[in-house]
């Protein structure tokens, strides 16, 4: 767990936007100090496929951050999605030496728990405990302290591609950052919006970025599923750029502004006027007919969300429902239409106040910029903030960047990148 002074720094590199976070541990828990954000430019559902462009994003988004919080950033906590992401279940199993269980124990029989055949092409970057059995005996969350000769523990193992893996950490090397963690997007989000009565009871988190829609799946306060669609609010914004004959960046500004999920709920004869492509004159259309647009692709990210999440086979442990964040949430009748979908109930979760990793472990607090990051968009870099302040900090061996590769001093973050062209 992080000691009371320390920065901790989260970096949520989207498909549509690059944001850092800036939290400090106090005594009373974690104050965000400070914000930064960027439009991507270098990603594709996730996954980059611009170096350079990533690279200059996230040094401008740690940039506005930095002045915020007038401080330096040196290392981050950075989240990771996309198609790539896989998940399954794995056991461990270890004879104790000592009759009572100690945390080398623990991660010893963790340790066993990865050691499991994965193609050369990937790497697992997160061993989630379900779990633990010590003589047959079942359903131990914690099992420190306690006695027997044989111990297990069933546990959630999450893998990603290598290459993705370390394309995002040399993005953030070339920016002049070192990375401490490699940390799954959607177990970050849910750290921050999910309230710990829904996490033990049973709770479906639907996070829709720009392109993709995480899906996690939390039973009894654990990660029981994670599963990641490569389609996000990213393909929305393109259909209502083609359904309207204007740009990109117009429809996304249209889609924030006069978008609705679900055209039952549009009233009235409002009219929207859209700007031409090139020298063309604007146009002006019903608001009806946008969300004809719209209302298709939605309806289609959710089934295909709806088929994932039943495959599973964990729907029914989802009690209290489903929590939807992420900036693809904010569109009017998107909880409307989640519901219609699913027959449950669904509220939109932004970063809440004594949001934490687990009992004991630092919470969000209402100080510094609490009310600045009470948006869906920042539920992802105000929980790698969270989870940052929850562990020690480490080099993990399995996020290294490539051997050879050469980071950049931090006094040229902003041009870093330039050195690779020359």
């Amino acid at each position: 767990m992080a000691e009371v002074g320390e920065v901790i720094v989260g970096l949520d590199i989207g498909t549509t936007k690059v944001a850092a976070i800036i939290g400090e541990v106090t005594e009373s828990g974690v104050d965000i100090i400070g914000v930064g954000t960027c439009p991507s430019e270098g990603l594709r559902q996730g996954v980059v496929v611009n170096i350079e462009a990533t690279t200059n994003s996230i040094a401008q988004a740690i940039q506005e951050a930095e002045q915020m919080a007038a401080v330096e950033v040196q290392s981050v906590f950075v989240g990771i999605a996309g198609g790539h992401i896989r998940g399954f279940s794995s056991l461990g199993q270890v004879s104790m030496r000592n009759r009572e269980v100690t945390e080398a124990d623990v991660a010893r029989v963790i340790e066993q728990a990865k050691a499991v055949n994965i193609p050369l092409d990937r790497q697992i970057i997160h061993t989630l405990p379900l779990e633990y059995m010590i003589d047959g005996q079942g359903q131990i969350k914690d099992p420190i302290g306690m006695s027997g000769v044989r111990m297990e523990v069933r546990a959630h193992v999450i893998t990603a591609a290598t290459t993705s893996v370390q394309n995002i950490i040399k993005c953030c090397n070339r920016a002049g950052l070192d990375v401490v963690e490699v940390v799954l997007q959607p177990l970050a989000s849910a750290i921050s919006v999910l309230h710990e009565d829904e996490r033990e009871l049973g709770v479906v988190l639907i996070d829709i970025g720009g392109g993709t829609t995480d899906l996690t799946i939390y039973s009894e306060g654990t990660n029981v599923f994670t599963s990641v669609i490569v389609m996000g609010g990213h393909r929305i914004t393109q259909d209502v750029a083609h359904g309207l004959h204007t740009s990109v960046a117009e429809a996304e500004a249209i889609k924030r502004r006069h978008g609705c999920a679900l055209v039952s709920m549009i009233e009235g004869d409002a009219t929207v006027e859209v700007a031409g492509v090139g020298p063309r004159p604007p146009r002006v259309f019903p608001r009806r007919f946008l969300g004809e647009v719209i209302e298709p692709r939605v309806e289609e990210i959710l089934l295909m969300a709806q088929e994932e999440l039943l495959k599973s086979g964990m729907m029914e442990m989802a009690g209290s429902g489903i929590v939807l964040t992420g900036g693809g949430s904010q569109m009017e009748g998107m909880v409307e239409i989640v519901e219609d979908v699913f027959q449950m109930p669904v509220r939109r979760g932004v970063p809440v106040h004594g949001a934490s990793f687990g009992r004991g472990q630092p919470s969000l607090t209402e100080g510094g910029f609490a009310q600045v990051i009470q948006d869906p968009k920042f539920s992802t870099g105000v929980g790698l903030v969270l989870y940052g302040a929850s562990h020690q900090p480490m080099a993990a061996v399995e996020v290294q960047p490539p051997r050879g590769e050469r980071r950049p001093g931090l006094g040229k973050r902003f041009v870093g990148w330039m050195r690779d062209m020359f």
